[in-house]
């Protein structure tokens, strides 16, 4: 792998997806090669499994079922879109990553931690160069995130108290590992987006 693989982290309604997208363009408009991509999703594959797990009821799953089905949406996404656009030297940004599912899956509704670190080492095995976490208030994040409702909304139907939770979980994890960098969410789309290049710029990521 040649190039360069950020993540956008966050709870729903934290703004990840508009920065994200920020991020490619202003990338772009420096002469960058950028994939951009998403999480469930990123290949014909994954994007079947998407619809599977962001649409239906709350308990249309159980979390160890949700953490093989992302797995294998993310193999797919890194065999696919992920490991190829790397050796074309490209900067790959994708909306959320294997971290979600250390969050989403892991910790909010059990103790499932070893068993995503398990699959995510047999399976994936690749970290992002560079995590950015848009963090926000949970409910200012779940009121944004339930203003644009649609079909994938089973993770926002969960709650306050699911967001709260991940919240937490993302805050801890970005305390252990260095190449988190944590970007206050509840300003402009102009201010975050400014200090999101100022972070993959800093990071030596373009």
């Amino acid at each position: 792998m040649t190039g360069r693989f950020i993540s956008f982290e966050g709870i729903d309604g934290s703004g990840k997806s508009t920065q994200a997208r920020r991020l490619a363009e202003a990338l772009r408009a420096r002469g960058q090669a950028v994939t951009l991509t998403r999480e469930p999703g990123g290949s014909a594959g994954a994007e079947e499994i998407r619809r599977l797990v962001l649409e239906g009821a709350t308990d249309r799953w159980s979390a160890e079922t949700e953490i093989l089905l992302f797995t294998a949406a993310r193999r797919d996404h890194l065999e696919k879109t992920i490991r190829p656009a790397l050796a074309r030297g490209e900067v790959v940004i994708t909306d959320r990553f294997a971290d979600s599912t250390r969050i989403f899956q892991g910790i909010t509704r059990g103790d499932l931690t070893t068993t995503v670190d398990r699959l995510h080492e047999l399976m994936i095995g690749v970290e992002p160069d560079l995590t950015l976490l848009i963090d926000i208030d949970p409910a200012e994040g779940l009121r944004r995130a339930t203003a644009r409702a649609g079909a994938e909304m089973r993770f926002e139907d969960m709650g306050l108290a699911f967001q709260t939770r991940a919240r937490a979980g993302f805050l801890a994890l970005a305390d252990r590992h260095p190449r988190f960098r944590v970007i206050p969410g509840a300003r402009s789309v102009e201010d975050v987006a400014a200090d999101v290049l100022a972070a993959v710029l800093g990071a030596g990521a373009a």
